[in-house]
């Protein structure tokens, strides 16, 4: 006999020593929180980590010495009616006397009508560099909350940097109480339908929920290492929440399950740990290394959510094989106290009459190429539209306009309308080459002033540092930043007039920045970051379900079906998102795109979740198959009837806590949460129950075909496995 796995030699312990066990995880937890109080979180800035170009510009203009300060506007209009500029500029002035005698402030410009006459702007600038404008930002808006209050008839409001990120993060923290608020009490509700007792249910949601404030105790450590962003917190929720619930649902169903047919306590826990805990460790390696392929885009926004979501799978894995079995062994038959009688008598009647899925078995069992055929052909349809996927850059267009700041800047906008974009193009060149990177720069600006794109009433301006070392441009266009016309002018720049003549300057170095250069850089960098994030995972999921069990047709139909699921997701959210016909529905503005980060994080989080229903459900097929008794039809039926319950109330918890994220304010994290809501629900049911057993009954015995060289070695071992009571249909 070979010698206990460790789950189950964990598991044995903890079982036999729960008072230490439970200490032990009670004491992680509040050390991991405690330290990440006390060390509080490091935000990311501009700054941090660039590529690219951006990287080069960032390079000249940090050397160049220049300061980049924050710059507020103040808005001032009427409520109602015309605008009474006596009025409207006698609330400037008392904006500029008293902005203008704050600490923080560097200068206030004079008020400025608007072309229309309709509103008077007010700009103020900043003391000190951009990263510290969030210091002083408060007293303005303090400021102008007392000018407002002095001139009820008029409107008065702030719009800039240091205000919109803070009224951002204020909503973005809304949000993920909300979020945290609403996703507890439905998970629970879904628990207690599943196991119809309230500490039954209530022990996967209070594990889950310890998971989740241990990771944001260690992702607020390890942000002094890798900068947290404004989306980890609410990625470390939504995925903690998922995974750390369903792991202990695998594990308490089995556990439950065994001692149903007669094992004892600790026996059942042995046999949940030798069986759903193995599965369990298997899916977090895989979720783990799904995760991971985020660090493959090398961009500090990726590699924060990597870190935090890595974090919460590690420690709800661990806390599940741990501390789970000896809550388990603790408590006995008192998991299943007190009873709620309607809901407890539903969760026997799931157990024990399996016909439903049985009912849905029946036709990929019995036709298995036929159905195989339709239900994968409706997937692969499902996903075409994604092959349509126009990929936005994050902008101010994706922000929602309930936000009182969102539509002062509309407001703004409006009143002010740009007459352009601009694009930032910074020259750098050795001290011998100063004379020559003039004369080139010179001839730039006569290009720039007779190309057609950059037909501005403003004209290119030339700031010089470093003794003329460094040259830089601010090249006007009369277009807005975003459009067809804005990139065309970009690629000219950069393929074509840059290099005819900067560009000829030896030992020179340009980049170009601004928001049309840094919206078509992220864009590409996602679109060519996505093939390498999806190889990386493909390859490493393929080995670790090699590695779990065995059978190279197993791992590569695991990797089949995920691709499958993810696409059908992407298709979805094209029809959703690209179109307008869901605006009403779910509370959004169709910017005609998906957020271009979007696709890599739904891919690596979908491939990784995907694993939990994939693994247990092979698992118990496997299972079921392993004493030769059944045929492999009959032991995809054993197994998928078997661990249906589980998978169907597991995916419950996923796609609810993943709908609530599509309620909330930002239209990236609704788009995120219709998208793994979507995949999921596809996963658990088309998938494992029509597409996965069509598969495995086409395949037949080459399932669990392995190589010689990945056959395992018997190893003597003094103390036997815990024998796995056969299940029941």
């Amino acid at each position: 006999m070979g010698k206990p796995m460790l789950t189950v030699r964990i598991a044995r312990w903890s079982a036999e020593h729960p008072w230490r066990a439970i200490g032990a995880w009670i004491l992680f937890v509040a050390v991991c929180v405690g330290a990440g109080t006390f060390a509080g979180t490091k935000q990311a800035e501009f700054d941090d980590n660039p590529k690219g170009e951006l990287a080069t510009y960032q390079s000249i203009v940090d050397e160049s010495g220049f300061q980049r300060p924050a710059t507020e506007n103040v808005l001032i209009s009427a409520r109602e009616g015309d605008l009474d500029t006596s009025r409207a500029m006698a609330a400037a002035d008392d904006v500029r006397a008293e902005m203008g005698a704050l600490s923080g402030v560097d200068s206030v410009s004079d008020a400025v009508p608007s072309p229309k006459g309709t509103a008077v702007l007010v700009n103020v600038e900043l003391r000190g560099e951009r990263d510290s404008a969030e210091d002083h930002v408060q007293p303005l808006l303090d400021t102008t909350a007392a000018v407002q209050d002095r001139y009820p008839d008029l409107r008065v409001e702030q719009v800039g940097g240091a205000s919109l990120d803070k009224a951002l993060s204020e909503t973005l923290g809304a949000d993920f109480q909300k979020a945290e608020l609403i996703s507890i009490p439905v998970t629970l509700l879904i628990m207690l339908v599943v196991f119809g007792a309230l500490i039954a249910a209530g022990v996967p949601v209070l594990l889950a929920m310890s998971a989740v404030g241990s990771a944001l105790g260690l992702s607020a450590l390890v942000s002094h290492l890798i900068p947290a962003t404004d989306n980890t917190s609410s990625m470390i929720l939504l995925i903690g929440m998922a995974v750390g619930v369903d792991y202990s649902l695998f594990y308490i169903r089995r556990e439950r399950e065994e001692r149903a047919r007669g094992a004892g306590h600790v026996d059942a826990v042995e046999i949940a740990a030798a069986t759903s805990g193995h599965a369990i460790v298997v899916s977090g390696v895989a979720v783990t290394v799904a995760m991971a392929g985020m660090f493959v885009v090398n961009d500090i926004v990726f590699s924060s959510i990597a870190v935090g979501t890595i974090l919460v799978v590690l420690v709800a894995m661990i806390g599940s094989i741990t501390v789970l079995p000896a809550l388990l062994a603790k408590l006995g038959r008192w998991v299943d106290r007190p009873r709620v009688p309607w809901l407890w008598r539903l969760s026997m009647r799931q157990k024990s009459e399996p016909r439903f899925w049985r009912a849905v078995l029946r036709p990929s069992l019995r036709r298995p190429r036929t159905t195989l055929a339709i239900s994968a052909g409706l997937l692969a349809a499902l996903a075409v539209p994604a092959f349509g996927m126009t990929l936005n850059a994050p902008s101010e267009a994706d922000l929602p306009r309930s936000i009182p700041i969102m539509q002062s800047y509309d407001r703004m906008t409006e009143a002010f309308p740009s007459t352009g974009a601009s694009h930032q193009i910074a020259v750098r060149v050795p001290a011998d080459q100063t004379a020559a990177a003039r004369r080139a720069v010179d001839d730039l600006l006569d290009r720039l002033a007779a190309d057609e794109d950059f037909a501005h009433d403003r004209p290119a301006e030339v700031t010089e540092a470093a003794s003329g070392r460094i040259l830089l441009v601010s090249a006007a266009i009369p277009y807005g930043g975003g459009s067809a016309e804005a990139d065309r002018s970009l690629a000219t720049l950069r393929t074509e007039l840059l290099p005819a003549t900067v560009g000829t300057v030896a030992g020179a170095e340009f980049a170009v920045s601004g928001q049309t250069a840094g919206e078509n850089d992220f864009v590409d960098t996602m679109s060519d970051a996505l093939l390498w994030v999806i190889g990386f995972v493909l390859l490493l999921t393929f080995l670790v379900m090699l590695w779990a069990f065995r059978a190279p047709v197993i791992a590569l139909s695991a990797i089949g079906l995920n691709l499958l699921s993810a696409g059908a997701a992407y298709g979805v959210l094209v029809l959703v998102f690209q179109n307008t016909w869901a605006e009403g529905l779910l509370g959004f503005t169709s910017t005609g795109g998906v957020v271009a980060w979007l696709p890599v994080i739904l891919f690596v989080t979908l491939f990784g979740l995907s694993m939990d229903y994939h693994v247990f459900v092979v698992s118990r097929i496997r299972e079921a198959a392993a004493n030769g008794a059944l045929d492999t039809r009959e032991a995809v039926a054993a197994g998928i009837t078997r661990s249906a319950g589980v998978v169907t109330s597991a995916a419950a918890v996923m796609i609810g806590v993943f709908s609530i994220f599509a309620t909330l304010s930002t239209i990236d994290m609704k788009q995120m949460g219709v998208g793994l809501a979507t995949a999921i629900l596809l996963d658990a049911t088309l998938i494992r129950a029509v597409v996965l057993p069509a598969l495995m009954a086409t395949l037949g015995r080459a399932n669990w075909w392995t190589p010689r060289w990945l056959r395992p070695r018997e190893r003597p071992d003094a103390r036997p496995e815990p024998k796995v009571l056969e299940p029941v249909g």
